[in-house]
Parts: structure tokens; sequence; C-alpha cells
């Protein structure tokens, strides 16, 4: 028995959620402080302990900066006090956050800390203020400023690559491929925030977005500590292709600036990729943005053979499994009119299935 059959909608449910979730940005930058006593050093507020703090001579205005590296949205700072003693010191400390290294005053406040609690860690909003660089200071005379522990949290909204499944043509070491997509931007030890091919010819990194977008920018930071010339020449590719690993995909030049303009081009992959012999591809940081998933309909020309009623759900089942192996899973099949006859003939004329995919 053959079958004719009506439309037939596939609808793909693969949506990705990219929840803002703050990350401590803090031990990512460099501190330094006013003054230092005895061996109270100023990074002692970024190793996590609460026993290992900073501590300036008594002195006017003390402070203590973070230089983040680049410049952050700040969702807020935390500060945790000393636990033995001189809680009362902290009175009066103002956090900024600003662009400006040199004239602390000159950086917006945050917020003010009116007292901390020996040993407790207060949290104080910044709601987004945009800065490089993060102040505490402690304005007034015969002043000291100790601090033991300091959190800085920023949110990354819309960053596409964020949690997807990345690959690259080869590995060096512990510059693993995921590192290009950590949020961290490996200004302080790349080795443990960026990613790295082996040097080869022609190669290339790779992010699966898992569905289609329309992809208005990439960013892309390179490595700070040396070799920033090997990324020259660089090629950012973006659609839908996996022929040649993605590299034949549409192509948007590289060149020294670290954001890419994309002109909404369509796509599920992104690559980087370095033609060339004896190459590197380092990556510390690939951020996409764009919008999407987007709603595509395809046809799809079926010939199905069977003795089964079309109230059955052979059809969706045969493509269902057809496009889990074109790498498409999580969908929901449904007829766009239920299936009115069956057709007793020699041979029919292949079906046609509309097929609506993300």
């Amino acid at each position: 028995m053959f079958q004719s059959l009506p439309t037939l909608l596939l609808h793909t449910q693969k949506c990705f959620s990219i929840e803002h979730i703050p990350v401590n940005v803090a031990t990512w930058g460099t501190p330094v402080q006013s003054t230092l006593y005895y061996s109270w050093y100023a990074h002692y507020a970024l190793d996590g302990l609460s026993y290992t703090c900073t501590h300036t001579t008594t002195q006017t205005d003390p402070w203590w900066k973070l230089d983040l590296m680049k410049t952050y949205s700040v969702n807020r700072v935390t500060i945790t006090n000393r636990p033995d003693c001189c809680e009362s010191r902290i009175d009066g400390a103002e956090i900024r956050i600003g662009n400006n290294s040199s004239d602390v005053f000159s950086n917006p406040v945050c917020a003010v800390v009116s007292t901390i609690p020996a040993g407790a860690t207060y949290s104080y909003s910044c709601h987004g203020m945009e800065g490089r660089y993060v102040f505490v200071n402690l304005p007034g005379t015969s002043k000291i400023l100790t601090l033991c522990d300091v959190g800085v949290y920023v949110i990354f909204p819309g960053n596409l690559a964020t949690g997807r499944n990345v690959t690259q043509s080869s590995t060096i070491g512990s510059w693993i491929t995921e590192q290009a997509v950590d949020f961290n931007p490996g200004f302080i030890q790349p080795s443990s925030a960026c990613s790295s091919t082996d040097i080869q010819t022609n190669p290339w990194w790779r992010v699966d977005l898992s569905s289609v977008y329309r992809v208005s920018r990439v960013v892309i930071t390179n490595r700070l500590d040396c070799c920033p010339e090997r990324i020259n020449g660089a090629e950012i590719r973006i659609g839908n292709s996996l022929e040649n690993n993605g590299n034949n995909n549409p192509i948007i030049p590289a060149g020294v600036s670290s954001t890419y303009i994309c002109n909404d081009m369509e796509g599920r992959y992104v690559n980087l990729f370095i033609p060339g012999d004896s190459r590197f591809l380092t990556l510390c940081e690939v951020e996409v943005y764009g919008e999407g998933p987007l709603l595509k309909k395809t046809f799809l020309k079926m010939k199905l053979k069977s003795s089964s009623s079309l109230s059955e759900p052979i059809c969706s089942f045969q493509l269902q499994s057809a496009l889990v192996e074109q790498g498409f899973s999580d969908v929901t099949l449904q007829w766009s009119q239920p299936p009115e006859q069956e057709v007793m003939q020699k041979e029919a004329a292949p079906a046609q299935c509309a097929v609506r995919k993300r």
C-alpha cells in the first residue's frame, strides 16, 4: 500500500538560554596599593583567604586599586573585613569604578562602606557601572586601609558563544578549546585561560551555536603577554556548512581591532581560521553576538512505502531519524492538517513534508 501524505511540519525545540550569572573577574586583574605595611601585599585581597589581608601604612587618603586590564560593566563589589581586630578601620571607605588610573577621586563612587563586622563580607551593588579600574579608598588623615578579600562581579549578557560546543584543529599543552569561551581574557595566566592550536598548516577553531543565528558582531581577545602578531591574517567565517571543518563558510577578514562587524550574517558555525603553513591560532576569548534562533522553512521529498495508516507517526519517525543523523535533535513533528485518504497504486509520487526548523 502506498499512501499520499498531507504537509508535515517539523519544529525543532533546541533553543539555548544564556543565564545571566555574575562572574567574579577580580583575580583576572593586577592590584596595587598606595603604601605597603611590612608584607601585607595588595594581592592578598585576591587570594580568597580571609586571614591574609592588605595593609597600608598610616597616611592621608590610602587606596587600593585593581586594574581589570579591560573595561567591564560591574554588577557588584564585595569586601571582606579583617577578622582579628580593628574592624572599624574600614568605616567610610569608598568604592570607585572608572577609567582614570592616576586620579582616584575622578572616578565615580559606586558605594560608601558604613561598617563591616569583623570577618564579614558585604556586597555593594554598582548597577552596571563601567570602568577598567576598581578603587577602594579611605578619605581622611591618619588612616589605614586593610582589605582581606575583594570581589568584582560582572554579567556577560547576550554572548551566544557561552556554554556552546567548541573544537579546534589541534591543541598544544593545556591550551584547550574551551578556554576561549570561559569569560577569562587570560591577561595574567594565558596558559590556563586561552586556547591555542599546535603549530600546523591552516589551524582553525570553531564554535557550534546549535541553531542558525543572525550574527551582528564577533569580539576576539588576543593574548597580552607575547606573540600578538600570531592572530594576523585570521579569518572569521560564519555559515551552516561543515565542509572543510566549516572553513569554507563566508568570510569576514580579521584585522587589528578586537570587534568585527558581521552585518547580520546568518549561520550556525563561527570559525576562526588562519591560512598558511607553520601557524599557531591562539584565542584568549571569543564572543559572538546576534539574534535568533532563526526559523526557516524547508521542503523534504520522501517516498513512503507502508501498509500502516497515516494516523500512525511513520512519516514523523522517518523524518526525525534522518534529521538526527544531520545533527538536529529535540524535535517535535506534527501534521499541518490531518491525513485525509489512502491511495492504492503501483507507485506513488514522492511525498513532500514541509520542515520548519531552527
